[in-house]
C-alpha cells in the first residue's frame, strides 16, 4: 500500500500528514476545526507544491484572511449579531459557527487507506451552541488522485427532527488576485444578494452558457451566493495559469456554492448546504437552504476536489 499518516505537533496545534506516495498527494489536517491546511503534489523534481492559500502555513498574516479550508456548521455563514433561536431557545455563534473552533476526534475505527476521519459528538458542544444531540464526521479521502470530502450526520434524537447548515470554506492559492480564473459549468443559477453578509430577500436568475465566471473580481469581497437551480453537470475548474495549478471541483451533490475573496492572492470556491441569515432574521430552523434529519436519522453528503500541476505526472 502506498498510503501513510503520521502526526505531528507544531506549536499548539496537532496535524495529521496524509500522503499517498504512489500518487504523489499530500494532505495536511489540523484537529483544531479539522481544518484541511495543506492539499499538496510533488513536481517532476520531487517538491511539495501546495494549492491552497496560505497552502501549510500556520502563521498569523499581518493582514488578510488568516485560514486555508474552514468547515462550517451547523449554522452555516453568519447568525445575525452572532446569535438566533431555535424553536423559541437562544443559540449563539461566530461567522463560520462552533465546529472551527472545535478539536476534533480522529476516529482510528474507520481510517482506512488513503482515508482520515474526524467526529464531533454531544460531548463537544454547549447548548447554547446548538440544543440537539447531532454528531458528525468528516472524512477526507485521497483516491483517484483527488480529495474527496464527506460530510456525514446522525440525529440521535427519538423525538425530534434536527436542522443543520454546514460546508467547507476552501480557499485556492494564486500568484496574484488578478491572476486566477473560475470556469463555471451552463445552466441556471439563482443569485442571492447578500449585501452586508445577509439576505435581503432579493435573488436574481441567471442563465448561463457556460465558461469564465459572470461577476466582477472587485465585488468578490462582498460574497456571491449562486443556488444551483439547475445545472446539470456541476464540474467547476478553478486555474492559476502562472503557477501551473488546476483544481477541479465535483460538486454533484452540492446545492450552493459560494465564491469569495477578500482582495488577497486566492479564490473561495465554498460549496454550501445552507445559507447565511436574512436581514430581517428568520429562526434557525427557517433559515434558507436549512437541511433537516429525522429523528434517528441521518444525512449524508460529499464534494471532491482534484488538484492538476502542469508538471504532475
Amino acid at each position: 500500500m502506498s498510503f501513510s499518516h503520521r502526526e505531528e505537533t507544531r506549536g499548539d496545534r496537532l496535524l495529521d500528514i496524509l500522503t499517498d506516495e504512489a500518487a504523489g498527494m499530500r494532505l495536511i489536517v489540523s484537529r483544531l476545526g479539522a481544518e484541511l491546511v495543506s492539499i499538496a503534489r510533488r513536481d517532476a523534481s520531487g517538491n511539495w507544491i501546495g494549492f491552497l492559500y496560505r497552502d501549510n502555513d500556520l502563521a498569523k498574516p499581518e493582514r488578510g484572511w488568516a485560514n486555508h479550508a474552514t468547515v462550517m456548521g451547523y449554522f452555516l455563514h453568519r447568525l445575525k449579531d452572532g446569535r438566533s433561536t431555535y424553536r423559541g431557545q437562544r443559540i449563539e455563534g461566530g461567522t463560520h459557527s462552533f465546529l472551527r473552533t472545535k478539536e476534533w476526534h480522529l476516529d482510528r475505527s474507520l481510517n482506512a487507506g488513503g482515508r482520515l476521519t474526524y467526529a464531533i459528538t454531544r460531548n463537544d458542544y454547549t447548548f447554547i451552541e446548538y440544543p440537539l444531540n447531532v454528531s458528525l464526521s468528516l472524512s477526507y479521502e485521497l483516491r483517484d488522485e483527488g480529495v474527496h470530502a464527506a460530510f456525514s450526520f446522525e440525529n440521535h434524537e427519538t423525538q425530534l427532527s434536527a436542522h443543520v447548515a454546514f460546508g467547507l470554506h476552501p480557499g485556492f492559492a494564486a500568484q496574484r488576485f488578478e491572476s486566477f480564473k473560475l470556469t463555471m459549468p451552463p445552466g441556471l443559477y439563482r443569485r442571492h444578494l447578500s449585501p452586508d453578509n445577509y439576505l435581503s430577500g432579493e435573488t436574481e436568475e441567471i442563465e448561463f452558457d457556460g465558461g469564465e465566471m459572470p461577476f466582477a473580481r472587485d465585488n468578490l469581497p462582498g460574497s456571491y451566493i449562486l443556488e444551483l437551480a439547475d445545472v446539470p453537470d456541476r464540474t467547476f475548474v478553478y486555474e492559476d495559469a502562472p503557477r501551473g495549478r488546476t483544481f477541479l471541483l465535483n460538486f454533484g451533490e452540492v446545492p450552493y456554492v459560494t465564491l469569495w475573496s477578500d482582495g488577497g492572492p486566492f479564490l473561495c470556491v465554498e460549496p454550501c448546504w445552507g445559507l447565511t441569515d436574512h436581514h430581517k432574521q428568520r429562526p434557525f430552523e427557517k433559515k434558507e437552504g436549512i437541511q433537516v434529519i429525522p429523528p434517528r436519522g441521518s444525512l449524508h453528503a460529499g464534494f471532491s476536489m482534484s488538484p492538476r500541476l502542469r508538471s504532475s505526472r
